[in-house]
């Protein structure tokens, strides 16, 4: 067998992971592609006599082009942000696993996905190589062209973006609205409307923004009659995540993002809802992924 028929066998043997590295560091699986197939042109023009893990030499040249594609996404100020949602996976892809592909998004998760877009380029490579894909950061910090100490400290930075900082105490508290916002969703994708209203106070207030132009003509929404019939049969597309530190919702049916909801609490009930969908105050939220 000669080297390019073997390089050929191990690239198409890879093939799967590096897409996964690639979707989870871009959030687009169009852009993931284009990663995997740079990374191939690359690979093909490298010596790879001397590489004893030709594995782990992939995912360094996949994770340098989409370091590329980030600090490049930056600077055109097309960054992932809160407009700018992960694609869903929804079928086949030239050269990968229709399976595979049908997992990938599931596996990542939207909400992940959105705020992965709110790291800069170099803490979203630090953070997804060492703690998704278990990288060393001996093996990051050549990647993002730092020292380890400092891949270390991206990485930190970009934990607690990700997850939020959470005390003791306000673990319990954020639990137990996790739970009240668990069977808002849950109530409104499956009609429940008699549930909505269990999960609503009387006199919820929901305040629309009217840069979604569905509901351009009803702002404001008293009562919790009038606010379940606005969500009966609806959330399809909502997942539940930190919002300023609160428990909230991202709306984004089929992967695109449509708005946020900040949500008050009280008295284990939803007392306000308050939409955000214009892009320079959705931009200026801070989202975190909400923890199992």
């Amino acid at each position: 067998m000669n080297n390019h028929t073997w390089l050929v066998e191990q690239f198409e043997a890879h093939r799967n992971h590096l897409q996964a590295v690639a979707y989870r560091m871009l959030g687009s699986l169009s852009e993931a592609d284009d990663a995997v197939q740079e990374s191939w042109i690359r690979l093909n023009r490298s010596d790879t006599s001397e590489v004893e893990n030709i594995g782990g030499w992939m995912t360094t040249i996949v994770s340098r082009v989409c370091l590329d594609m980030l600090r490049s996404r930056k600077s055109r100020r097309e960054e992932l942000s809160m407009v700018s949602v992960p694609e869903p996976v929804t079928g086949r892809q030239d050269g990968s696993d229709p399976e595979h592909e049908a997992l990938l998004a599931d596996s990542v998760g939207l909400a992940m996905l959105v705020v992965l877009g709110k790291l800069n380029p170099a803490e979203r490579i630090a953070f997804v190589l060492h703690d998704i894909f278990a990288l060393s950061f001996s093996e990051i910090a050549p990647i993002i062209g730092r020292n380890e100490a400092s891949a270390r400290q991206l990485a930190s930075r970009a934990r607690r973006r990700v997850q939020g900082v959470e005390s003791t105490s306000e673990t319990v508290e954020l639990k137990r609205k996790r739970e009240l916002v668990d069977a808002f969703l849950a109530a409104s994708r499956t009609g429940d409307f008699e549930k909505l209203l269990t999960v609503l106070d009387p006199n919820v207030v929901l305040r629309n923004d009217t840069a979604f132009a569905p509901t351009a003509n009803s702002p404001v929404v008293h009562g919790s009659h009038a606010v379940a019939k606005q969500f009966s049969g609806r959330a399809q597309g909502a997942r539940p995540v930190l919002v300023n530190g609160s428990v909230g919702v991202v709306v984004a049916p089929r992967g695109r993002l449509l708005f946020v909801l900040e949500l008050k609490i009280a008295d284990d009930k939803i007392t306000g809802i308050d939409m955000v969908a214009d892009p320079a105050r959705l931009s200026q939220l801070d989202i975190a992924v909400l923890n199992d």
